[in-house]
């Protein structure tokens, strides 16, 4: 009988182990998700601010064209960063 309750015992210590394993897998593996998507955004940054710079060099006024198109206030100012509307944050939906 006491053979039946180190196996138990051992069994759920291995299923505990594989757990935390699978935690720590899981983590690290979105860690490196996280990395590229950093440098990704990074990449499309470097080539939205290029793509400006050369539109303002041809004498095109960007913020002038945002607002009259989304009729919003012009790139750079009183934009909020932040959560998209309508959409709840992640800690909610989980």
């Amino acid at each position: 009988m006491a053979t039946k309750k180190a196996t138990k015992k051992s069994s759920k210590a291995v299923s505990n182990e594989e757990t935390i394993g699978y935690h720590k897998g899981s983590i690290a593996v979105l860690a490196k998700e996280r990395e590229e998507l950093s440098r990704i955004l990074g990449i499309v940054e470097q080539l939205l601010q290029m793509h400006i710079s050369a539109l303002k060099e041809l004498g095109v006024d960007l913020a002038k064209e945002v607002g009259a198109l989304a009729g919003t206030a012009p790139l750079g100012q009183a934009q909020t960063p932040g959560k998209p509307k309508g959409k709840p944050p992640i800690e909610d939906v989980i």
